[in-house]
């Protein structure tokens, strides 16, 4: 590119551009002629944020910015260089971009914009339905992420909010649930559209619902992502997860209509039912007081309403997953409890502890009461 060009062109573009925004170039030209490169980057970051330079983008990428991309913070220059790359024509021509741009960056001093610029690149072939090869790149990501000490939170939104898109179309429920929240640690909710925040929250939901490995949904039940539900036609799966969470069969039995509303809920029924069906289980012994948990299987079977013959099952199916901790009598058909994994409590399982610990107290005013009446004449002596 050629240094003398530039003046040519910064008047070319700024009589194209719409009239509030042609001070710009004004602004770019004297920082180009001072060589002030980290406001000439900043500037061009902002310009390029403003939604009436998209036409401008490619062009100013080109022939100007690249002019001084090494200059510049390589962050920058990706996060530049996806703003431009949102104007090109075509995933193809825009995958195309991606991978000189993360070519560009790729070398032993920026390789933290080179995560950034993978996980674009890998977006990209996600949206061609190159799921292997989109793997592939994320993989190469997270090595390089891992070797890292710290590294700006906008590269690490990336790479997750890619890695859980990843999983998204893969359908596997827990590492999307995973990556998906980490991504929202990364970032302010209010970066996001209501429509995107609704979105993330529908998928975390059923992803939360549906995957056999994921019994607690503390993180997510706290997270005000979900607060973007409410007065919304999704607002029962919500209320489906707060169901499942206090293990509440009747508000389940309410809402199981509208399960039939989302494909993947639909051909999970037996495994939703199941999934309630433990979660009634430990909301069971969880309301006892820990020297009650010596539990029937009949009392199991009334709490849960899961068939007599299968309670064992259901107790061992708890069991492995590290739900419960305990031990099963099968001559005399009872179930001792010893430990209940511990979760998110609403306000209703907050008031049944409330009640509990002021039983304990009165249990331990009374028993300290009785010694101190059969044992007088110890405490006199």
């Amino acid at each position: 590119m050629s240094y003398d060009k530039i003046p040519e062109l910064f008047q070319e573009w700024r009589d194209a551009a719409p009239g509030e925004l042609q001070h710009y170039f004004f602004s770019f030209e004297d920082f180009w002629e001072r060589r002030l490169w980290h406001q000439l980057t900043d500037l061009v970051l902002e310009y390029f944020n403003l939604p009436a330079s998209a036409p401008q983008r490619l062009p100013m990428y080109f022939e100007f910015v690249q002019g001084f991309a090494g200059k510049m913070n390589q962050l920058k220059l990706v996060t530049i260089g996806l703003s431009a790359a949102s104007q090109c024509d075509g995933d193809q021509n825009r995958l195309k971009f991606l991978k000189d741009l993360s070519a560009l960056v790729n070398k032993p001093e920026s390789q933290d914009a080179f995560v950034y610029s993978c996980a674009a690149v890998a977006n990209v072939l996600l949206d061609l339905q190159e799921v292997e090869e989109a793997r592939r790149w994320l993989d190469n990501a997270q090595k390089i992420l891992d070797s890292f000490d710290s590294v700006e939170t906008v590269v690490h939104a990336s790479f997750y909010r890619v890695n859980a898109e990843y999983y998204r179309v893969k359908i596997e429920f827990a590492p999307y649930y995973k990556n998906s929240l980490l991504y929202l640690a990364c970032i302010d909710l209010s970066d996001l559209t209501p429509q995107e925040r609704e979105s993330r929250a529908y998928q975390l939901c059923l992803a939360a619902l549906l995957s056999d490995e994921i019994y607690n949904f503390g993180e997510l039940l706290l997270h005000p992502i979900l607060d973007s539900l409410i007065n919304s036609e999704s607002a029962w799966l919500r209320e489906l997860l707060f169901a499942f969470n206090r293990g509440d069969l009747g508000a389940y039995d309410v809402l199981a209509g509208n399960i039939s509303k989302n494909s993947l809920l639909d051909e999970h029924k037996i495994f939703l039912y199941q999934k309630i069906s433990l979660a009634a289980l430990t909301e069971a012994v969880f309301k006892r007081p820990s020297h009650e948990r010596a539990m029937l299987f009949a009392a199991i079977s009334d709490e849960t309403k899961v068939q007599p013959d299968e309670i064992e099952h259901l107790l061992m199916k708890a069991f492995s997953l590290g739900l419960l901790r305990g031990s099963i009598d099968q001559v005399d058909g009872v179930a001792d409890i010893k430990w209940v994994q511990p979760k998110v409590l609403d306000k209703t399982q907050i008031e049944s502890m409330r009640l509990r610990l002021k039983e304990w107290d009165s249990n331990v005013n009374q028993l300290g009461t009785w010694i101190e009446g059969v044992g007088q004449d110890v405490w006199a002596a």
